[in-house]
């Protein structure tokens, strides 16, 4: 088991898709501050949490489908029963192999909103799968809503912290992909160093990669994908598949949040980083 990630911040995980009108300091509205995390007063907490906890209301749909739905694809949180690392001629570990009763290339998403992308993906890449965590319960609802819709059967939702996924359910080289789409940008730049992608987090991912596995970051904020772009670069296990930002891999469907952007003017960046062999 790896030892528990200590970092000196708090940072985000919750996608721009769901959060962007309830972040502090967008709105001017505080979250709820989470269980275990420090009091406002306490500088550096020692202790990660990859999310802040967003206000939302479950609709009736939503709950029908955690009712109807969440047994078989809403899995606990196990950290006595980790993962088993993946060899080379093995495309998937035991226990994810249990989750979605075969063996394929398993893909992790970190915050995926209302999980409108995350459906498109899992739709047309049926040969993988992909263990998605996220908080925002309407989130959750939402994105069980759209597994039944299209009957999809490659999703499986973590509702827990990602950090203590990473470091509790995912040894090292179990990957093939990870996925982080939208990340709070904390535009302030006193709230910088609350932002997800941070050298430990990426030290993390990179060393569950297997070889030749990827991680794929989107932003439609230029600063903060400047900074992913210096970070995940600074990475030793990670090479670029691009020169700089990399084209929209055709997987990434563009959303209602992200046309949105655009039709503002917002850029989207892409940036794709392959672990070394």
């Amino acid at each position: 088991m790896a030892p528990k990630l200590q970092w000196p911040i708090v940072t985000e995980l919750t996608t721009a898709s769901a959060s962007r009108g309830a972040a502090t300091g967008s709105r001017g509205v505080a979250p709820a501050v989470p269980r275990g995390s420090a009091p406002a007063d306490v500088a550096h907490p020692q202790t990660i949490k990859s999310f802040v906890r967003r206000a939302g209301r479950t609709t009736a749909a939503q709950a029908r489908a955690f009712e109807d739905l969440g047994p078989r694809f809403v899995v606990p949180y196990a950290p006595i029963a980790p993962i088993a690392p993946i060899a080379p001629a093995a495309p998937a570990a035991p226990a994810a192999g249990a989750w979605f009763g075969r063996n394929a290339p398993l893909v992790l998403e970190i915050g995926f909103g209302m999980g409108e992308a995350t459906a498109h993906i899992a739709r047309v890449r049926p040969q993988d799968d992909f263990l998605c965590c996220e908080v925002h319960r309407p989130g959750v609802g939402a994105l069980l809503k759209r597994i039944a819709e299209h009957g999809l059967t490659n999703i499986r939702i973590l509702e827990h912290d990602a950090v203590e996924v990473i470091d509790h359910m995912l040894p090292e080289s179990c990957l093939a992909g990870v996925h982080i789409f939208f990340p709070d940008p904390w535009h302030k730049s006193r709230h910088h160093k609350r932002r997800l992608i941070q050298p430990p987090l990426v030290a993390r991912l990179a060393a569950r990669l297997q070889a030749g596995g990827y991680l794929h970051c989107a932003t439609d904020w230029q600063p903060y994908a400047e900074q992913m772009l210096q970070v995940l670069g600074a990475e030793p296990l990670l090479r670029n598949t691009a020169p700089g930002f990399a084209p929209k891999p055709g997987y990434r469907p563009l959303t209602k949040f992200e046309n949105r952007g655009l039709r503002l003017g917002h850029g989207v960046r892409d940036l794709v980083f392959e672990r070394r062999h």
